[in-house]
């Protein structure tokens, strides 16, 4: 496998019922889809969803200015989207990927205190709501 690239979600559009994550930077040239995989960098207080190109990964790093975006998708049945560039995808297992990582994360320290502290702040009323 070759190095993994990052890119950063720029913004997010929101509508009655559903969101749309956007990549403002070049488009890669394959074909890439949606992996149904979300982790999480702690260092750098992200989640991180997989999009694969069949011989590789790319990242796509949700920044902690995206959180209460992600809270709102959690909201929404519908599947959201990514768009880059001419690429629009529904993000597949979106909601079961990220209700398990941040259920994960409540309470628990393994992440980093730090990082354990902005997800239970961001996500504390859907945290509250599931429960």
């Amino acid at each position: 496998m070759n190095l993994h690239k990052l890119v950063a979600v720029s913004r997010t559009e929101i509508t009655d019922n559903e969101i749309e994550f956007i990549i403002e930077e070049t488009e890669p040239v394959e074909a890439i889809e949606a992996s149904g995989q979300m982790l999480t960098d702690s260092d750098n207080q992200a989640f991180v969803y997989l999009l694969d190109t069949g011989t590789d990964y790319i990242y796509v790093q949700f920044d902690i200015h995206t959180w209460p975006a992600l809270t709102k998708a959690l909201q929404f049945k519908n599947v959201p989207l990514l768009t880059w560039g001419k690429q629009v995808m529904p993000l597949a297992n979106f909601h079961d990927e990220l209700w398990m990582l941040v259920e994960n994360i409540e309470g628990n320290d393994n992440y980093g205190e730090a990082f354990r502290i902005a997800v239970e702040q961001a996500f504390h009323e859907a945290l509250a709501s599931r429960s």
